[in-house]
C-alpha cells in the first residue's frame, strides 16, 4: 500500500498529542517577529490540514498543498462549510510546487521536509518556494535533526485507540542518513472485524549548515534556527529544529 493511503483516515486520532494549537500560536509569534504583514499563507505538505484549519480560523487566507490525495481529502473535510475564506487545496509534491501567485508566508510543519530523501529535491523545493513567496516574505519549516532520527534506530512504537491500533518500527541507515518506518495499521470495521494495512515511510536527516547553504543559494536571507516551539536557539542535540528565512528582495 502506498504511503498515507491507510494512515490518512486515522492520522488525527494517532496524533492527538501533537499540540496543533500551540504550534499555530508559535507560527503567529514568528510571523509577528518578522515584522512582515502576513495575510496569505501556504501550508506546504499540509497533511490532514490541522494547521491549515487553525490558521484559517485566525483569519489567514490559506493555500494547502500535499502530494497525497488521501491526506488532502481529509484536510478539505475539516474546513468545508466553515466560516472564513475557504482554503485552496492543491495536490502537489514539494519539489513540484506551482502556485498561481505569491504568498506572504509559507510554512512546512512537523518534519515534512525530512520526507524528501533526495538533497536535489530539497534544493528544488527551496527554489520553488523562493519563486512563490513574495519578495520580503517569510518561510518557516522544521526538521528532525540527525540525532533525532538516529535515536529512533531499532525502536518499536505502539499507538493504540479504541478502534485503531498502529505498530511501527524504525531503522536508521548511517551512510544514507535515511530512517525507514514500517507501519502496521489495524482499523476496526463496523462489524467488529479488523483490517490490516502496511505502509513504509522514509525520512532523511539533514545538517543545519547544508540547509542554510541551500536556502541562501535559492535566494533566501536572514536564515535563523530555533528550538522546537521556542524563540531561542536550539539546544545542543535538539531533536527538532525550526528554521525561518526571508525571501530576498530583488
Amino acid at each position: 500500500m502506498s504511503a498515507y493511503e491507510a494512515l490518512a483516515g486515522v492520522y488525527d486520532r494517532l496524533t492527538e498529542d501533537v499540540g496543533y494549537e500551540r504550534r499555530a500560536d508559535y507560527l503567529e509569534k514568528l510571523f509577528k517577529k518578522s515584522r512582515i504583514p502576513v495575510h496569505t499563507v501556504l501550508d506546504l505538505a499540509c497533511g490532514t490540514g490541522s494547521i491549515t484549519e487553525l490558521l484559517m480560523e485566525r483569519g489567514y487566507e490559506m493555500i494547502a498543498a500535499d502530494a497525497s490525495p488521501d491526506m488532502l481529502a481529509a484536510a478539505r473535510e475539516k474546513t468545508e462549510g466553515k466560516p472564513g475564506i475557504a482554503p485552496v487545496y492543491l495536490c502537489q509534491s514539494m519539489p513540484e510546487l506551482d502556485l498561481y501567485g505569491t504568498v506572504d508566508a509559507a510554512v512546512c510543519c512537523l518534519d515534512s521536509l525530512n520526507y524528501l530523501t533526495s538533497p536535489k529535491d530539497v534544493q528544488r523545493t527551496f527554489q520553488r518556494l523562493h519563486l512563490f513567496i513574495a519578495p520580503g516574505g517569510l518561510l518557516v519549516f522544521d526538521i528532525l535533526s540527525l540525532s533525532g532520527l538516529q535515536e529512533l534506530d531499532g525502536q518499536v512504537f505502539l499507538d493504540e485507540r479504541e478502534d485503531v491500533y498502529c505498530v511501527w518500527r524504525a531503522d536508521f541507515e548511517k551512510r544514507s542518513r535515511i530512517c525507514t518506518y514500517w507501519m502496521d495499521i489495524f482499523t476496526q470495521r463496523e462489524d467488529g472485524a479488523w483490517d490490516r494495512n502496511i505502509e513504509e515511510h522514509r525520512e532523511r536527516a539533514y545538517e543545519v549548515e547544508e540547509l542554510r547553504t541551500w536556502l541562501m543559494e535559492a535566494g533566501f536571507t536572514h536564515v535563523r534556527t530555533y528550538g522546537d516551539c521556542r524563540m531561542s536557539a536550539p539546544r545542543e542535540g535538539a531533536r527538532r529544529i525550526c528554521f525561518t528565512a526571508i525571501r530576498g528582495k530583488e
